[in-house]
């Protein structure tokens, strides 16, 4: 979760510890928001060649200074592989019974967490109260993007997730789907905005356990949110239930360190623990020159 203040031509965007997962707010999970925060930062360093992005600096571990964008109100979601707990997953959807999913085909016998024969995208729409799947031609015909942005975006889309793979193999990690957001700035260029490849818009696993699990019908080993998420599925009704019970204090360790394995294991850097001091004064103090 980010807390986000608007400046004139610039936005400054505080990423938080809050975890958030069916559009609610579950956790608060230490270093959670630096880790997320810096792990995009390398990502957008890593992909400006791909696609420019909104970053003007990063002025404190937590903070990212940007440009004002024009955000486009289309989630690009791209999936490698077939899996998911979530309402709009694609495994749940393929579940249920469908055999097509935001314009792609999807054969008959695939199994959960399955790798696709190709990259796929599924795009939703970025609306007040929940986000909804949507095909490309739905795209244009109901005025989301014109056909020219679409087809710029949804390739630029599939450009940066297959780095995103690459780059991930390379450090023994399996990226399974992600989601971009993209906007045009002051001068009516797109550009890529919000956040990239992080365990939070991102699914990982580990690529050294993942053919040994899926022959034993196991779930991949992930370092991501989703074994927060299968916990509060198994515990609760975390869409409908008014109030959800506390996660226990082991399970969001757990989550810390994993998010710290997967910053160090992806960018090949130490993770560097913040001072002990409090988060607001440093912040305040980081960003007194940029303002």
């Amino acid at each position: 979760v980010r807390d986000q203040y608007d400046l004139d031509d610039k936005i400054v965007l505080i990423t938080t510890d809050r975890q958030s997962a069916f559009d609610r707010v579950l956790a608060a999970i230490p270093f959670k928001g630096q880790v997320l925060n810096q792990t995009s930062a390398w990502w957008f360093d890593k992909t400006q060649n791909i696609l420019p992005n909104h970053v003007i600096n990063v002025p404190d571990p937590n903070v990212t200074l940007a440009k004002k964008c024009n955000v486009i109100p289309i989630e690009f979601v791209v999936r490698g592989y077939i899996t998911g707990s979530t309402s709009t997953a694609l495994w749940t959807v393929y579940n249920n019974g469908n055999r097509e999913y935001c314009g792609n085909a999807l054969p008959e016998g695939l199994v959960k967490n399955q790798k696709l024969d190709s990259n796929m995208l599924t795009p939703t729409t970025k609306e007040e109260h929940h986000d909804r799947p949507i095909a490309p031609d739905e795209i244009v015909k109901e005025g989301w993007m014109t056909q020219k942005d679409w087809d710029f975006c949804s390739q630029k889309a599939l450009e940066l997730f297959a780095f995103g793979q690459k780059k991930a193999s390379e450090h023994g990690m399996i990226l399974v789907d992600t989601k971009y957001e993209m906007g045009h700035d002051s001068s009516g260029n797109i550009v890529l905005i919000d956040e990239i490849h992080t365990p939070d818009s991102s699914r990982y696993w580990i690529t050294e356990t993942y053919n040994e699990r899926m022959a034993a019908g196991e779930e991949p080993q992930n370092v991501d949110k989703e074994f927060l998420r299968l916990w509060f599925v198994d515990n609760c009704d975390p869409y409908n239930d008014e109030t959800l019970p506390e996660a226990p204090e082991e399970l969001v360790v757990e989550l810390s360190s994993r998010y710290i394995y997967l910053y160090e294991s992806i960018t090949g850097g130490t993770f560097v623990f913040p001072e002990d001091r409090p988060v607001q004064e440093r912040i305040n103090e980081n960003l007194k020159d940029h303002l």
